[in-house]
Formats: C-alpha cells, structure tokens, sequence
C-alpha cells in the first residue's frame, strides 16, 4: 500500500488525535469500573455500588448541554480549544480530588466528585469530536476516527486495567487517582498545541438558534430518516453481541472467567486497535460508502465465529481466534462510523449534532 495512503499517521494532527483520544478515554473507567472496585475493596454495599453506576448517565444525556458548546465562545482559546482547556483542567481537579476521598467514610462527597468528573469527561467528548470533526478534511476522517480509536482503548486499558493493577500491588487507590489526573496533562499540552477551527465557520448567533437549527438543519435533507436509521442500526447488532459475549463464554461453552478474561480484555483490545488503524487505511481507497458497507458486512460475518465455538469442542485457540476477528471486524466498523458521523456533521453545529 503506498506511503500517500500512510500520509495521516506521520502529521502533526495524529499526534494530536491520539494525546486528545487518550485524553478521553481516561476519565471513564475512573467513575465505573476502577471506582466500583476501590468501593468493593472498601467493603462498600452492593445496592451503593450498583447505585455508583448511575454516574454514567451524564454521557447518555449529554447532547442536552452540548448546543451550549456551539453557542458560547470561551475569553481564550477560542470555541473548541477554550472548552477543551475548561474539562481537561476540571477533571484534574475532579480526579485529585477523588483520591482525597474514603469510600468508608466520604460516600456522598465522593459520589458529588464522580458526578462531576463525568460530566466533564462527557464535556470533553462533545469539544473533541468536534474539534476533530471541524479540523479534519474528509480523505483524512477515516484514518483520524482510527487514531481516535487507537488513543481512547489505550487510556481504557490504563484508567482500567494498569490502574487496578497499580491500587492492589503498589501505589494503593488514593495515589493512584493521583496518577491519573497527572496522566491527563499530556491532553492539555494537546490542546495548547491544537489548531483552533477556521473563524469562518459560522457559530449559532442564540441559544435558540443553537437547538434548534442543528435539528432544522440534519432533518431538511434528503432520506434524513433513512440516515438516521442507518446510524442507530449500524453497531446495534454488534454492540447486544458484545454484551453478552463474556456470559455466552463463560455459561455457555464452559471457560473459565480467568481465561475469558485474558482474552477478551488483552487480545480483543488489541485486535480493537489493529481493526480500527487497517480500517482507518483502507478508507483512503475505499469511498465512505463502500467501506460502511464492506466492514458493516464484516461485523455481521464475524460473530459467526461465536457459532461455531458453541457446536464445537472446548478449545482456547478456537475463542481467542473468534474473538480476535470480532474485535478486528469491529474496530474496522468503528472507524468508518465515525467516519460517517464526522461526515454528516454541519460545523456550524459539530458539537450538538457529533
């Protein structure tokens, strides 16, 4: 494959995208898993720990403060990097703060700073798919939604696993936090370093303006409801599988959580990231729409290996292989949709309607 088609991976902008993914991706686990572990070490209830998990939910409603995004201009930066700048240097705060805390002891005052380290990390996500959405030209969205890619699971593997790791064998929990926030500053030097967004992109003149228009604007084109269907679809089969993936192995073919989880969270994670890089490639040959329709048919195909791991003897190559095309199937899917999102966004509007 010619070096034109690796151009992407070599600019200024990779680097940016892979920091500012990283940057993402940290918080998550930090307000989820790594915490609903810290919380079960610290012999916190079942019912509180279950209740943790509705911290989450700033990511499901964040479109509701997202037109503010488009609407309000920060004093410095600029639109996107002045946000950007905003949640990075409150989730610092948010997560140094968390490491100051005792679940035993500080139960509500942590369950405040988890609220608002995810919706701040959940702000973050709104600024830089947009920024990266307003930045990158259409032949550079596929390879761009790959680095993304590359740079979010890396900080999940991190904030997830290094974490846990580092808790329970060295630093404890409180340090750990404490690490953490300092691994965010490499996101902040990102946006420093960041190109702002052309001033002649047009932003929302009213908060009004800044709801509704995005909407008007997404539901006055042609086949809008076709594409909207195609967006809610396109991982929808993929993502009820995967949820029930780690069950299915365990309950249903009879390995061991031990085995399903060196597999699923080492192996699966990197074929994630290879998907997504070869994916992110290929689209500078492919169209956008022969390469939805060429990795959304590879998603599909791949589950069958889970098929054929259910009618066929007990084997840790047989799951490792199903689950390393999966994943790689996956990753490829994820790049082009992202892709996809990229595309259909107005810039006017990237932020609300990403």
């Amino acid at each position: 494959m010619g070096n034109n088609y690796l151009r992407i991976f070599t600019q200024r902008n990779a680097a940016l995208l892979l920091l500012l993914g990283f940057a993402s991706g940290l918080p998550l686990a930090l307000t989820s898993g790594t915490l609903q572990a810290w919380m079960t070490v610290e012999n916190v209830d079942l019912k509180t720990i279950g209740f943790f998990s509705l911290v989450g939910q700033a990511y499901v409603f964040k479109f509701l403060w997202s037109p503010m995004m488009d609407r309000y201009t920060p004093p410095f930066l600029g639109r996107r990097r002045g946000w950007l700048l905003i949640s990075q240097l409150l989730l610092i705060v948010g997560i140094v703060a968390m490491g100051f805390m005792d679940p035993s002891r500080n139960l509500t005052l942590l369950a405040a700073l988890a609220v608002l380290v995810a919706f701040c990390s959940a702000s973050q996500d709104i600024v830089f798919d947009a920024w990266k959405t307003d930045v990158l030209p259409p032949e550079e969205r596929g390879s761009g939604a790959a680095i993304t890619v590359l740079g979010y699971r890396l900080a999940m593997l991190v904030s997830g696993g290094l974490a846990l790791w580092l808790a329970d064998r060295y630093l404890g929990w409180q340090a750990t936090y404490w690490l953490m926030a300092l691994m965010m500053i490499p996101g902040v030097i990102a946006t420093l370093c960041a190109k702002e967004p052309t001033d002649a992109i047009p932003k929302p003149r009213t908060l009004e303006q800044a709801v509704m228009a995005p909407l008007r604007d997404f539901f006055n084109r042609n086949n809008a409801w076709l594409i909207l269907s195609l967006i809610v679809l396109y991982k929808l089969g993929d993502a009820f599988a995967a949820s029930l993936t780690t069950t299915f192995l365990i309950r249903g073919v009879g390995f061991d959580a031990g085995e399903v989880g060196l597999v699923n969270k080492t192996l699966g994670l990197l074929a994630t990231i290879i998907g997504a890089l070869y994916g992110g490639v290929l689209m500078q040959r492919l169209t956008l729409f022969r390469a939805l329709m060429w990795f959304g048919m590879l998603q599909a195909v791949s589950n069958l290996g889970y098929w054929i791991l259910s009618v066929t003897d007990k084997q840790m190559l047989s799951m490792a292989s199903a689950v390393f095309v999966e994943n790689l199937c996956g990753g490829m899917g994820t790049a082009a949709f992202v892709a996809l999102l990229m595309t259909l966004c107005n810039k006017s509007f990237s932020a609300t309607q990403f």
